[in-house]
């Protein structure tokens, strides 16, 4: 069988099992029946698999890893924010956390399904070995923010469930979404550093300099400092809560404007189609 049409039977697969995984989630915060969740977490590792054999296969079609271009970096976004939830999920068992991580591997993927799949020879700027080091480190931190900013829609949903009286919940109490949400942030955190450093050495063997205020440059510094100024509250001010929760969705969709905004709005040397 042909590599390029069972690499994109594979894609396909995954895209059916998170959406599929998204769907059933909701259903059991909804029903709140184990069986439910249990099926919800079937279907994850299901797409999470079939996404995994897909991604082997980009690798093995193009001999390189799937970093190079938007479909690519998207695939693995995708594929690190699933990775960042199971792992989350199997260390705390809180299966409700899927029913607000899985919608945005499943809009990720949908993404990922619009954009060019083709395989082009690497750009000269390409050519490094340093691409691994921070488009890897990249999948990382943007897939450990997006499971932040579902822990924090948790925790502003848990609260106004308290405000309601509704006692019946499968979500984990506000108090350990609040606290996970910052582990996982502080985890991102230091990844996306290692991104931004990474780059800059990077950018000065590709371009001779280390910094030029590149739109992706500016985003990424911005998001930096979003995600530091929480880091600075939360450790030296004790910020917890509904502000902070609200900080990590408002820096979640910074990452997100860093990754699709600047690649179709704005002109940039970082844009690679």
């Amino acid at each position: 069988m042909d590599l390029v049409y069972f690499e994109e039977l594979m894609f396909t697969l995954a895209f059916g099992g998170y959406t599929l995984s998204a769907v059933v989630f909701f259903v059991f915060v909804a029903m709140k029946k184990d069986k439910v969740g249990k099926a919800a977490i079937g279907l994850t590792l299901f797409g999470f698999g079939i996404h995994t054999v897909a991604i082997i296969l980009r690798v093995i079609e193009s001999g390189r890893l799937p970093f190079t271009n938007q479909f690519e970096f998207a695939t693995s976004f995708a594929w690190g924010i699933v990775l960042c939830y199971l792992v989350l999920h199997f260390a705390y068992r809180f299966t409700g956390v899927g029913a607000f991580v899985m919608p945005i591997a499943f809009l990720v993927m949908g993404y990922a399904s619009m954009l060019p799949k083709e395989i082009k020879p690497l750009m000269p700027a390409l050519q490094s070995g340093w691409l691994y080091l921070h488009v890897g480190t990249a999948v990382i931190s943007y897939g450990s923010f997006a499971v932040a900013a579902g822990l924090a829609a948790m925790y502003i949903i848990g609260e106004r469930q308290k405000a309601t009286g509704d006692g019946r919940t499968v979500l984990p109490k506000s108090e350990v979404c609040d606290y996970l949400s910052y582990r996982v942030i502080a985890f991102g955190y230091l990844m996306l550093t290692l991104v931004i450093v990474t780059g800059a050495i990077w950018a000065k063997y590709a371009w001779s300099r280390y910094w030029a205020w590149d739109p992706k440059e500016t985003w990424s510094l911005i998001t930096w400092l979003i995600y530091s100024v929480y880091i600075h509250l939360r450790f030296n001010r004790g910020w917890k809560g509904k502000p902070a929760a609200w900080f990590a969705v408002i820096g979640f969709i910074s990452v997100i404007f860093t990754f699709i905004g600047v690649n179709n709005i704005l002109p940039s040397i970082h844009s690679y189609r």
